[in-house]
C-alpha cells in the first residue's frame, strides 16, 4: 500500500495551535486536525507547508522547525506525517476554505477529538 506524505503545520503562538475541522465528508472527517496537506512530486517539506498553509488557512510561513515525523497505517490508508512547528508567519489563520478553525490551549486539546496519526504531535506538545 502506497504512503502518502503530508505537510503538517503545527501552528503556534505561546501557549496556544491554530486548529481546523475536518469536513464531515473527507478520512477522518468531524476530527479536529493541524493544517497541512499532501506533498507534490519534486516538492519539499517546507515548500509543500508553505504553500498548503497558505491555501488553507491563507498565512506565509516565513520559519518552521521540524517537529515529530509519524508513520500511521488507518488500514485502508497508510499516512507519513512530517510536522513543523510554525511559530514565525504572516497573517492571521483562518479557514480559507469555510472550514471551522480556532486557536485551543495546547492543555485542552484532547486525543479522542484528533485523528489517530495526531495523537503523537499532542503528546509531544504537550510534554514540551
Amino acid at each position: 500500500m502506497k504512503i502518502v506524505q503530508v505537510a503538517v503545520g503545527v501552528i503556534r503562538r505561546a501557549d496556544e495551535v491554530f486548529i481546523c475541522l475536518r469536513p464531515d465528508h473527507q478520512h477522518q472527517g468531524g476530527k479536529w486536525e493541524f493544517p497541512g496537506g499532501k506533498i507534490d512530486a519534486g516538492e519539499s517539506v517546507v515548500d509543500a507547508l508553505r504553500r498548503e498553509l497558505f491555501e488553507e488557512v491563507g498565512i506565509t510561513v516565513n520559519n518552521c522547525q521540524p517537529l515529530i515525523d509519524i508513520t500511521h497505517d488507518y488500514g485502508d490508508k497508510r499516512v507519513a506525517l512530517l510536522v513543523r512547528e510554525v511559530t514565525d508567519f504572516s497573517g492571521e489563520p483562518h479557514g480559507v476554505e469555510g472550514q471551522k478553525h480556532k486557536w485551543s490551549q495546547i492543555t485542552s486539546l484532547k486525543a479522542e477529538d484528533f485523528p489517530a496519526a495526531n495523537v503523537a504531535i499532542l503528546d509531544v506538545l504537550k510534554a514540551s
